[in-house]
Order: structure tokens, then sequence, then C-alpha cells
């Protein structure tokens, strides 16, 4: 899938699902569940045991159905190795502009991990389409939203603490998109086989997020 496709699918669906941990022997049928609840846009994180092997692999059998990109992308090498491997796009915790500019010439969509407003104006102007706020979870919402007031213009990526409870609300403070991981990925699922149990969780939060949306939608239209 080229970028354009991916940058369109994320903004139809707004939820990146953060793979972490999972064994390549498990990933496709992990994103065969996922798919099934509704995920379009998924991340294999670099710290994982052979997510380079994870994401050639989703690339070549998922890659026309899913945007595969590569999370927990910490220095250029790392983004290197990603891209390599058929990475559709970077997800960082940090700002690290080399990464951000290699990305770029690369023709791969960046979403760089940032905290303060210095952080998160840096990535914007060095060339991110959308910014991850993060650790969010730690934060809380009150400051993704209080970062609205200036920067309204940026868009945001929440990501930590996001459920099927309170994905609206994410949405509803500003935010562009949300990332998910452990409270949607559940590794005891996975170890029993209880993928149908993923399906579920997935078509959760895809159906929150698709009522948030219409609603958004129709009120532009209005």
């Amino acid at each position: 899938m080229d970028a354009k496709s991916g940058l369109t699918l994320l903004d139809q669906t707004r939820i990146i699902v953060i793979v972490r941990g999972v064994e390549t022997k498990q990933i496709r049928n992990l994103a065969d569940a996922l798919f099934e609840g509704g995920i379009r846009v998924m991340e294999i994180t670099m710290n994982t045991p052979g997510a380079t092997d994870s994401i050639r692999l989703l690339q070549d059998k998922m890659g026309e159905q899913m945007w595969i990109g590569a999370g927990t992308v910490v220095d250029l090498e790392d983004a290197q190795k990603a891209i390599a491997a058929g990475a559709g796009f970077i997800v960082t915790p940090n700002m690290d502009e080399a990464v951000i500019h290699y990305c770029l010439e690369q023709n791969v969509p960046i979403y760089p991990g940032a905290l303060t407003p210095t952080e998160i104006v840096k990535a914007w102007k060095a060339g991110a389409p959308a910014v991850k706020i993060f650790p969010s979870a730690s934060i809380g919402m009150a400051y993704i939203k209080e970062l609205q007031g200036p920067l309204s213009h940026i868009p945001m990526v929440a990501v930590g603490g996001v459920n099927a409870d309170n994905i609206q609300r994410f949405m509803e403070i500003g935010c562009y998109a949300v990332g998910i991981g452990g409270s949607l990925v559940d590794k005891s699922a996975i170890r029993q086989n209880r993928f149908d149990r993923i399906t579920s969780d997935a078509k959760e939060l895809t159906e929150a997020m698709g009522h948030y949306l219409e609603d958004h939608l129709d009120n532009e239209k209005e």
C-alpha cells in the first residue's frame, strides 16, 4: 500500500493499533482478527523480537488491505531497518529531526512522539503529517485539550490510556487519531488462540469511533 492510500485509510478510521511483543508465528492470526474487527492501520514495535520479519510477512500477506508500519523507532538505524523491511509508516516515542527527515526522503509518513509544545511544533515544522502525544495516559486529557488552544492546527495522535469507553472523548478534545495497544492486543487471548475476543474488542472500538466520525461529519455539513 502506498503512502497516499495509507494516509487515506487512517483519515477514514483514525485508529492505529500498536502491536508489541507478539511472536511472528502469531502475527497473521492477530492481523486477521483485527481486520475482521474493522482495524485497518497497525504498527509493529521495533523492540518486538522478530519485528522486521513480522512487518515483511504482513506486507506480503495483507499489504493491500492494511497499512502496516513500525513503532518504537528510536533512532535512524531503527528507521532504516523498518523501512527496509517494508514499513509503510513510522511512529517514534521521541522527537528526532534526523529520523523525520530520513522518512520524508523515503516518502514514508512519520508520526514522531512529542510532549511539550516546543517538541510538537518542531516535529510539525520538520514535516510530520501528525504528531504523537506521548505519554498521554500519564498527562491526561486535560493537557491535550489545553494544547488545542495554541496548537489546534497541528494534528495530534493520543497514545496511551485509550479504550472503548473514552475513545470518543479523546476525539472530542481535538485529537486527530488515537493509538491503542495493550487494551486491545490481549496477550492472554493470543496465547489461548482466542482471536475472536480480539475481534470483538476491535469491533467495539471501531464502532465507537465510527459513531463519532458520523456525528462529526454530519455536524460539519450543517
